[in-house]
């Protein structure tokens, strides 16, 4: 099995930023996942936010957070991460780290195979 923890959440104002992490751990798990970040505001589904490959070649993001989150891993480290910058009052929610089998970065969250438990990010006006 997998798991999956997710740090670096907090609260901020809005025009700041967050740097998120996510350490994956367990026997199963492999540097070649892909790996995703979603979340989720109250009263609302959880929605994608970004994707990346095993290697880091290709990212995949949400258009309300491209140009000011970016996504990035260190396999060495078996941690992936989330750089939130400009954040905004809209970018509050849980964020949640996802993990993969494939060597792909799918966007859809049914198609991620081990999650972890969130962290949650407030942004202020």
């Amino acid at each position: 099995q997998v798991q999956l923890v997710e740090s670096g959440g907090g609260l901020v104002q809005a025009g700041g930023s967050l740097r998120l992490s996510c350490a994956a751990s367990g026997r199963t798990f492999s540097k070649y996942y892909a790996m995703g970040w979603f979340r989720q505001a109250p009263g609302k589904e959880r929605e994608f936010v970004a994707a990346i490959s095993w290697n880091g070649a290709v990212t995949y993001y949400a258009d309300s957070v491209k140009g000011r989150f970016t996504i990035s891993r260190d396999n060495a480290k078996n941690t992936v991460y989330l750089q939130m910058n400009s954040l905004k009052p809209d970018d509050t929610a849980v964020y949640y780290c996802a993990a993969d089998r494939t060597t792909v970065p799918p966007k859809r969250l049914v198609d991620y195979d081990y999650w972890g438990q969130g962290t949650q990010v407030t942004v202020s006006s």
